[in-house]
């Protein structure tokens, strides 16, 4: 069985830890076994570690989403990339070309689909191996994985089964969905013996190559890439599942979470102040998050969540946390802080002069042993200076070194790289008529390869 992990997401929802470049899957605010702090990614691939299946998965994301993958889980790991943001629909169906035109997969294989993000128990990726022979058994064209429910909540959709279906340990077949009931509604769908829909669910891979021969889709991942921007925007519920013949459930019964807003997050945040800050003691429920350099201070509040990062500062009653992304949803600012393969940057300052010069400030770490790529800029000069570590850059292919103190001017359009020895921090200066992170043009990524450029 081959799994494919979604990884998308706008950032708004833990917004202003969270953004387009840093969804809340790469969030590190979970604590691991040996106390160190972790992400919701790196959580769920340690855990499919332990259950074997990391090695046949791959993560289908957007281009955005590459780096801060490749540097919290490995530069190992298998993505898929989406030449642009569509919906599930889209992102499922070029995994399946890729697994059968790129890595040769037979047709006769299932293929599992799961969010990348899920709070779960072990057992959970146990589960998920059950899913393989509940397709094979039933010949269904869809097995997906329901978990049982806790309480009657508003939040999931629930699939519910047919009435004859039997042991409710077994699977089962699908008669409906509902979603997002009310209250009511909720208790009544539990009562028939509906399970949560978590996003889980398995088919052969012909299945899914078969229906995009017949809507006229290429099954060729160089075509598919080349017409991606064909395949209509809609999520895989609707586009395919609701017109699935034969489903059958699976059903969980170990603990499951949606770590998406801040008071469903918080309750696995064991510690209650991340980041430099006080809170005084009696202020109950209380958690912060504080990315910045300057102290935050609670005093005399309770059930709060205090959220501060480059990209702004959140304070907000817990039970109303929910509604962030419809608060600040029509804020449109580029990232302010974003983790790369490379190490990870902090934009400290911008200013667009009148006359429509731009003048970006970023502070840049580079890991030791890691390296930029040999770019080049059309619209932008930059100015480098070196305030911790050392290492070498490449400029016009010509090497030099680099430690404390210097300074290297890049003119536009120079081709230019860095390595870091050791840590290395630069302050990087940007000027020109349009500072976005699109203006670049990578020649090469390999440091070797930049060598062998040089004179």
């Amino acid at each position: 069985m081959k799994l494919v992990l979604l990884s998308g997401g706008s950032g708004k929802r833990l917004w202003p830890l969270s953004n387009d470049a840093r969804s809340k899957q790469f969030l590190k605010v979970l604590q691991n076994d040996q106390g160190n702090m972790e992400s919701m990614v790196q959580r769920v691939w340690r855990q499919m570690g332990r259950a074997g299946l990391a090695r046949h998965a791959s993560i289908a994301t957007g281009r955005g989403q590459v780096d801060m993958i490749q540097s919290q889980i490995g530069p190992e790991v298998s993505v898929i990339v989406e030449p642009q943001r569509r919906d599930t629909f889209p992102a499922i169906a070029l995994a399946a070309v890729y697994l059968y035109s790129i890595q040769g997969v037979s047709l006769n294989e299932v293929v599992a689909i799961l969010p990348v993000d899920p709070y779960v128990e072990d057992s959970f990726f146990d589960k998920i191996k059950e899913l393989e022979g509940a397709v094979a058994a039933t010949g269904a064209d869809l097995a997906l994985m329901g978990v049982k429910p806790t309480y009657p909540s508003e939040k999931y959709g629930y699939v519910v089964p047919e009435a004859d279906s039997g042991d409710t340990s077994e699977v089962m077949m699908v008669s409906r969905f509902a979603e997002k009931p009310s209250r009511e509604k909720a208790e009544a769908l539990i009562a028939e013996k509906a399970l949560w829909n978590c996003g889980v669910f398995a088919f052969k891979l012909n299945y899914m190559i078969n229906l995009l021969m017949e809507l006229g889709l290429p099954i060729h991942y160089e075509e598919m890439l080349r017409q991606y921007h064909r395949l209509p925007k809609i999520s895989f519920d609707y586009a395919v599942v609701e017109k699935a013949e034969q489903i059958v459930v699976l059903p969980y019964a170990g603990e499951w979470k949606d770590l998406g807003t801040w008071n469903t997050l918080t309750e696995e945040i064991q510690a209650p102040l991340i980041g430099n800050g006080t809170i005084c003691g009696d202020s109950k429920n209380v958690h912060m998050i504080n990315e910045l350099d300057i102290p935050i201070a609670v005093l005399g509040v309770s059930n709060i969540i205090v959220s501060a990062s480059p990209d702004g500062i959140l304070v907000a009653d817990k039970n109303a946390s929910p509604k962030v992304k419809d608060l600040i949803g029509h804020l449109e600012q580029r990232p302010m802080y974003e983790e790369r393969r490379w190490g990870s940057y902090r934009v400290l300052d911008f200013k667009k002069f009148p006359e429509g010069q731009e003048v970006l400030t970023k502070r840049i770490c580079i890991s030791a042993g890691k390296n930029l790529s040999y770019q080049t800029h059309a619209k932008r000069s930059e100015v480098w200076t070196v305030i911790a570590g050392s290492g070498q850059f490449v400029l016009e292919d010509r090497i030099g070194s680099l430690q404390a103190g210097d300074v290297v001017k890049i003119p536009v359009g120079a081709k230019h790289s860095i390595r870091a020895f050791t840590d290395l921090e630069i302050i990087e200066v940007q000027t020109g008529s349009e500072l976005v992170e699109d203006d670049i043009e990578r020649l090469t990524m390999s440091w070797e390869e930049i060598v062998s450029l040089c004179r």
